[in-house]
């Protein structure tokens, strides 16, 4: 079937092909369909498709992107770089770090790596004191500073503490050839900033770029835009400011401002027709968000009929709330043509809001899943196991070598690791290949020298072992012998304060490890588990391809369960039938004051504060808008007069959003008992009406 043809407003920002363009697309309103389209656009009118970039704010949509794209341009759509800001950062510093002293195969360390590296540098054993500075250091790299300059313009002690943390963070990563998630932004910037041939080089390889969830990028983003399309401004930013619920990760409605400043030529683009849901639904949303403040007012409408109005539902409390949450998926599952479970969602501010949510979906057997989840391979305690597998397979995977030879500390300093990294980085070795070599002696003492020795024997013995492993029980007791060895069950326990935690993590490494030595006994089919075939592998085998393992968790994506998701992870996704649960003050919105009403100070603090909470509201009120708007069929939003705070339980009161969507109260508000009552009359007549039949089949 074809899709219908694009809208007037759709098709303007499509053939808007020279000069800069900010399409502000509201919920629902073709954006995807606008960018694939645009590329095809350029690439008729001559552009080649290598020269074209799309970039968007996660892996999944650059895959989505990709693929749409593939659908309406064909073979050449593989030619267009459809990355992340972090992917494009990458591909940047792979081909010309080196003007920053960056080798191309430097490491890029993840969210738990740099937690231990703070962990040293501050001389703390407390992770989540070294997540407090991680996420201090990740807000200021964000806005473009470096220690230094996060030094001279800390507020106070704590500041002067984290930046000093900083300092010594820098010098790590700089010992370990390694960048953080933050510097795949910051240090692309830094070279296009700095380096005159770099920008101009990459300025003439793009010839068109396109900014997905524009609403989303932080200062350093926008300045990375801006070297990209130089003074000619050819981009198309795609984006809608009532989505903008990122704040506090860096993210900042002031580049929408910046854009009609920073290019007077800008030429904005509204797209209001939403494809996605009813009026009534759209009804709501357009109330909720108008009191914010507008940069570009717009107002979504629909086509698709006025539906079913918006339901109010309120609750004793969130076990009760849970229960009616229940109940309309049944009534809903029993009256409407959408009856899929992976038609419904219920959406929360909060992670713990799921607990109750799943309890209640469990005792009624409805199978559910939690989005945003960590996958299994995510986790600190199985990626330190990847690291060593994949050094075995491959010495020269600088990323490895450094987990492995980290976790669990085995007496080899940053600083040995650091004159390691200069020593490999002079003479183009990989870390492996440099601790083996005969001149490091000159680099390093003897004492050092012997420890590094220590450990690349261990690792070559291990790679000989592992090599020579036959089936399961072979591979099971290899694993067993190893991680007792290493010390690894002492180093999780070590790690952590909560006990409880660190059990858990060992349970991790321990199905982690099954899992692994039962396909050294057989090839395993990841859908059903079973052993399809009795050729056993050995481990070094089995590990060779660890890449792929982390792709099996992705598989949950399509099951037929109902959704439990944050609002911000619903983010860009839609259901036929949502639920809005827990929608209180304190809850949604946020807590607000957070002391800032406390007495004392002086004036501008008070207005500084202020307007602060002011901010927040807003962001809060279009984190309530972006639920409203995942809805396509029916929404409900609902209640508990009161919650559990701590162990106490403490009266609740709707949240302002509430009376904010401006419904008829009166024709809205459900009742939920009678729908239950309602239903188990109808399946009490079907169970009836199908004995009737069997009676009169079988007199």
């Amino acid at each position: 079937m074809s899709s219908p043809p694009l809208n007037l407003a759709q098709q303007d920002a499509v053939n808007h092909l020279h000069g800069p363009c900010l399409v502000l697309a509201g919920a629902g309103s073709g954006k995807t369909r606008v960018i694939t389209h645009k590329i095809a656009r350029l690439i008729q009118t001559g552009m080649a498709p290598k020269r074209i970039a799309a970039i968007t704010f996660t892996n999944k949509a650059a895959a989505e992107m990709r693929e749409r794209a593939k659908e309406l341009i064909g073979r050449e759509a593989k030619d267009v770089l459809v990355c992340t800001f972090h992917a494009l950062g990458v591909r940047i510093l792979r081909e010309n770090g080196s003007v920053l002293g960056l080798k191309p195969q430097f490491s890029i360390l993840d969210s738990d790596d740099v937690t231990s590296i703070l962990k040293d540098a501050g001389g703390t054993t407390d992770a989540a004191t070294a997540r407090q500075w991680q996420w201090t250091i990740s807000l200021w790299k964000n806005q473009g500073m470096n220690a230094a300059q996060a030094l001279a313009l800390a507020a106070g002690d704590n500041d002067r503490l984290i930046a000093t943390i900083m300092g010594r963070y820098e010098e790590r990563l700089s010992a370990y050839q390694s960048v953080d998630f933050d510097d795949l932004v910051g240090l692309p910037l830094k070279l296009l900033q700095e380096h005159t041939e770099v920008r101009e080089a990459w300025q003439q390889r793009l010839g068109h770029v396109l900014v997905d969830e524009y609403q989303d990028t932080n200062a350093t983003q926008y300045e990375v835009l801006k070297c990209l399309v130089g003074q000619r401004g050819s981009f198309t930013a795609v984006g809608d400011d009532d989505q903008s619920i990122y704040g506090w990760r860096g993210a900042t409605l002031d580049n929408l401002k910046k854009l009609p400043v920073d290019f007077p030529q800008l030429k904005v683009i509204k797209l209001e027709q939403n494809y996605r849901s009813t009026s009534a639904i759209l009804r709501a949303a357009n109330n909720v968000i108008g009191p914010n403040p507008k940069l570009f007012p717009k107002t979504l409408f629909s086509e698709l009929g006025e539906g079913e109005p918006v339901r109010v539902v309120d609750a004793d409390q969130e076990e009760h709330e849970a229960e009616r949450v229940v109940a309309r998926i049944q009534s809903l599952r029993a009256n409407s043509p959408w009856k899929e479970l992976r038609d419904f969602a219920v959406l929360y501010r909060a992670n713990h809001q799921a607990r109750v949510l799943e309890q209640a979906l469990r005792k009624a057997q409805i199978p559910y899943k939690v989005s945003g989840g960590q996958s299994f391979f995510d986790k600190a305690e199985i990626k330190d196991l990847c690291g060593w597998f994949r050094l075995w397979v491959n010495n020269d995977d600088d990323p490895a070598f450094l987990r492995a030879i980290t976790t669990p500390k085995r007496g080899i300093g940053h600083t040995t690791l650091q004159t390691l990294g200069t020593f490999a980085s002079k003479y183009k070795l990989s870390l492996f290949e440099a601790l083996f070599s005969s001149s490091l002696q000159s680099a390093l003492p003897a004492r050092a020298v012997g420890s590094l020795h220590e450990f690349g024997r261990y690792v070559n013995d291990l790679e000989f072992r592992a090599r020579r492993t036959n089936g399961a029980e072979d591979a099971r007791a290899f694993l067993n012998e190893w991680l007792k060895d290493i010390g690894y069950e002492k180093h999780l326990y070590d790690g952590e304060d909560n006990e409880k935690v660190a059990a858990a993590r060992w349970t991790n490494v321990m199905e982690f490890c099954d899992w692994m030595a039962q396909r050294c006994g057989g090839q395993i089919d990841d859908t059903s588990g079973a052993v399809t075939t009795s050729e056993t592998k050995s481990l070094l085998e089995v590990a060779q391809t660890i890449s792929l393992l982390s792709t099996i968790s992705e598989r949950e994506q399509d099951q037929n369960v109902v959704t439990l998701s944050t609002l911000h992870a619903a983010k860009g996704l839609e259901w036929p039938h949502v639920m809005l649960v827990g929608v209180t003050e304190g809850m949604l919105p946020f807590k607000l004051d957070d002391g800032a009403d406390t007495p004392g100070g002086s004036q501008r603090e008070h207005e500084s504060a202020n307007e602060s909470i002011a901010q927040r509201l807003q962001e809060e009120r279009r984190l309530m808008y972006v639920g409203i708007t995942r809805a396509k069929r029916t929404l409900s939003v609902s209640w508990p007069r009161k919650r559990k705070k701590g162990r106490e339980m403490v009266s609740a009161m709707p949240s302002r959003f509430i009376a904010e969507m401006a419904l008829d109260v009166a024709t809205t508000k459900e009742d939920p008992r009678e729908k239950l009552r309602a239903l188990r009359a109808e399946f009490a007549k079907k169970a009836q009406d199908t004995k009737d039949a069997a009676a009169q089949a079988n007199p």
